[in-house]
This record gives C-alpha cells, sequence and structure tokens, in this order.
C-alpha cells in the first residue's frame, strides 16, 4: 500500500500535514485541544505528532509499554487508557482500550460507539482479533489460487443472513476500515474533511493489521489523493502492487485489494470498465458481476444520490489478466456523503448534510456483513445520553412497518430524544434544542 502524497491538511486531528499545510489554517481542529492530546509516559504530546513521527517516538513508545503498561488519552480526566501496539515491522501505534471507547469525548480519535451499535459484534471469536501487536483478519475469499485448480463459478465474498460470520466478507472489511479509522463520525470541531484526511487515517489503522495471515498494507491499495507534484510517485506506487502483489508466480494467481472513490462505471466490448477518482488506471469486470453489484449495492449506483452530491466508496477484490489487465473478481460498493460520511439511501445523504449543516456531532452505525442487523440511521453524540435519528423513506411495506414501530417503542422505552423524518414530509429541525434556562438563573 502507498501513502506517497497521504498528507492532509488540518482537515481533523490526527491527520497528517502537506508542505503547503499554512495556507489551510483555520480550517480544522484545533492542535491544542486535549482531545488530541496523549500521554506516552511522563510525556504529553499531540497525537497528530505521534501519528506522523512514530518511528522518532519509538523509544518512548517501548517506556510507556515497559513501565506503564498502556498509554494515556488526555480527553478526560481522569485520563482514559490506550493500549500501545507494535506492528511486526516494529512501528508502534495506538489504540483504544477494549470496552471503554465510550468514555471517550465525541471528537476524540479513540471515542467508539457501544458494542451492540455496530455490526462488528455479529461476527465469531476469531474473525477480528486484537493484541498487542494489532489486529487480525479473517478473510472470506483466498488472496490466491492455483491456476491448475478450476475456478469456481462464482467467487463471492457475500454472506448470508443467518449464517455464522466466521469470516469477514468484502463489505464487513470496507465497514471495519471506515469505523476504525472514525470516519463513521463526524464533529463539527474538524469543519472538513476530503480524501486527503481518509487516506490519511485509513492508512493509520491499515499499519500493523493482517488479513488472512498477511500483512494488510501489501494485501490492500489505498488510492492515494491526487497532486500534481506526487503523480509520478503515485504511478509508480500501484505499479509496484500491481506487478508485486497481482503478477503470477509459477502457478499461483495472487490477488489484491483495491480501495478508493468511484467516479465512473463505463461499458467496454467485454463488460465495464470502473475509473476511480486520484487514479489514472481503470479496473474492468464482466457486465454479469456490475448488474450483481448493482443489485447488491442499490443505494451507492443510485441516480438521485449523486443529485445530492453523494459519492461511492468501492473496495474491489482484484486479480490480472492474462493480458495484465486487472480484473475485479468482486466488490463491495457504500453511499457516502459529501464528507465520506456512510448512508444507506439518497434519503440519508440529505440528512447526513443538514446534520453537518447545523453543527451536530454524530456517528452512523453501519453494520458490516450483517444485513439483517438494525440500527438507528444516526447516534448524535453531542447530548448525554445520546439521542437517535431515524429517516422513513419507505411506504406501504409491512415488514417496514412493523420494524419501526419496534424502534420506536425502543426509543420512548428509553426515554431518549429522537428526531424522525418521513421522507414524504419536509426535513425536520435537527439543530441541537438549547437548555431551557430556569427563572432567576445568571
Amino acid at each position: 500500500m502507498t501513502v506517497s502524497g497521504s498528507a492532509t491538511p488540518h482537515d481533523e486531528p490526527g491527520g497528517a500535514r502537506p508542505a503547503d499545510a499554512d495556507s489551510h489554517r483555520g480550517d480544522g481542529a484545533t492542535r491544542g485541544d486535549r482531545s488530541d492530546r496523549v500521554r506516552l509516559a511522563d510525556k504529553s504530546l499531540p497525537l497528530y505528532v505521534l501519528r506522523e513521527h512514530a518511528t522518532d517516538y519509538a523509544a518512548l513508545f517501548a517506556r510507556a509499554r515497559a513501565e506503564v503498561g498502556h498509554g494515556q488519552c488526555l480527553c478526560r480526566t481522569p485520563a482514559l487508557r490506550l493500549v500501545i501496539r507494535c506492528s511486526r515491522a516494529g512501528r508502534y501505534h495506538l489504540a483504544g482500550w477494549p470496552g471503554e471507547g465510550e468514555l471517550h469525548d465525541s471528537s476524540c480519535s479513540f471515542h467508539k460507539l457501544a458494542s451492540e451499535l455496530t455490526g462488528r459484534e455479529a461476527y465469531s471469536t476469531g474473525a477480528i482479533s486484537e493484541d498487542d501487536e494489532g489486529v487480525a483478519i479473517r478473510f472470506s475469499a483466498a488472496l490466491a489460487r492455483k491456476l491448475s485448480d478450476p475456478e469456481p463459478a462464482k467467487i463471492s465474498t457475500e454472506q448470508r443472513e443467518g449464517r455464522a460470520r466466521r469470516t469477514v466478507g468484502l463489505l464487513g472489511l470496507l465497514h471495519w476500515l471506515w469505523e476504525s479509522a472514525q470516519l463513521t463520525a463526524w464533529h463539527p470541531r474538524w469543519r472538513r474533511r476530503s480524501w486527503w484526511t481518509c487516506h490519511a487515517r485509513l492508512s493509520e489503522q491499515i499499519a500493523g493489521c493482517s488479513i488472512n495471515h498477511e500483512e494488510l498494507a501489501d494485501a490492500l491499495y489505498v488510492v492515494p489523493p491526487f497532486r500534481k507534484e506526487y503523480a509520478r510517485r503515485n504511478t509508480a506506487a500501484f505499479e509496484t502492487f500491481r506487478i508485486a502483489r497481482l503478477k503470477r508466480r509459477t502457478d499461483t494467481q495472487r490477488r489484491g485489494l483495491i480501495l478508493g472513490e468511484i467516479r465512473d462505471v463505463s461499458p467496454t466490448r467485454y463488460g465495464v470498465r470502473y475509473t476511480l477518482a486520484h487514479h489514472r488506471g481503470a479496473l474492468f469486470a464482466t457486465a454479469a458481476l456490475d448488474t450483481r453489484l448493482r443489485r447488491s449495492y442499490r443505494p451507492a449506483f443510485s441516480e438521485t444520490a449523486a443529485e445530492h452530491g453523494a459519492r461511492r466508496i468501492g473496495l474491489f477484490l482484484v486479480e490480472l489478466s492474462p493480458k495484465d489487465n486487472v480484473r475485479v473478481i468482486d466488490a463491495a460498493a457504500m453511499l457516502v456523503n459529501r464528507l465520506y460520511i456512510p448512508a444507506d439511501s439518497s434519503h440519508e445523504v440529505v440528512m447526513a448534510n443538514a446534520l453537518v449543516d447545523a453543527g451536530r456531532a454524530y456517528i452512523k452505525p453501519v453494520r458490516y456483513d450483517g444485513s439483517d442487523l438494525v440500527f438507528p440511521d444516526f447516534v448524535l453524540t453531542d447530548t448525554h445520553p445520546y439521542s437517535y435519528v431515524e429517516v422513513y423513506g419507505i411506504h406501504g411495506r409491512e415488514s417496514y412497518d412493523q420494524r419501526k414501530r419496534v424502534k420506536q417503542a425502543h426509543y420512548q422505552c428509553q426515554g431518549a430524544e429522537l428526531i424522525e423524518w418521513d421522507v414524504a414530509d419536509s426535513i425536520p429541525d435537527v439543530r441541537r434544542r438549547q437548555p431551557h434556562s430556569h427563572p432567576g438563573a445568571t
């Protein structure tokens, strides 16, 4: 995986800084926020410094691990524990302490929703496992195949409802990457988010991860953001991935993963061509595969969503064709709003944008491979306790109406604040309610 040109402006806490970052001052989070600071041993440092210069602070990481056993996040008082991990390559990084994600400030890079609000909990033990060395993912598709073996009639990482999820499919991997990189969350303090931010945050999460006993950084290419001065470097990095990762070796056809924003899908003589934003190359697929993807990920290919400024993220399982073209074997697609927050429909894109415009802090729960799981459409994290947003976009379907009633009863039982939008009506006011002042208050 390349990180060439991966620097990001001050979009959010943790984003790397490009050479021309001074031109972006005032566009992003304040570096001095306590939510951006951590303590290792006896030193307090901005989190972005440790992320950008982890190698320079290897001795400090090692000392904190030996003397204290963990790092500390300073977004709260008292400080919260952080796991100190060291990858097989010897690179240190920090991760949230298991089960304590909810305790962090909502703008903190280590803040997480409760376990019941993420599809990750639907997997059995071993599908995604974490320890001090990093994260190990058991992927549902093989990353190599013998050319002498007959190819299966249909290769798919889709998982059926109700099936024990012992492995992670493509959509599950895409959702894990997005959730782990905190790209499912938004806080008004961050002000802006671009593909620069996404690439930097994803690169941080991939370091130290393995997939089917291989380094995820070797198996996955995240398309880097385009800048003219990095164009040659990015092209060379992709060629390295294409040759080193995908080239056939004797009787073995190797496979890899490519993650990027889908810019266009166009027909070819033999199927379709996927063009990715920031990327000069193309990915090729059969018409049958494209039809299946459009059926499975209908919202991501909706023309209505594009009218609201939505984007499409694709995670592609690929191999090289006999003519050395990058051929798509399977893929997962995800609809996101203009700030790369996931959405399950064009109506959710509208709501996600409205929440941003209203200055709300929120998280979009993601299902991973659990298509039968039911979550709130959005969780507002700027209220205590959390409040929720539901978007009702389907009418006349009994199963949908029944699930709607169950959700409403659940929120009422919890006493939780709920913002509801029936898309047949105007979008409601989603601004945060100001607390009522009491007589005599100053």
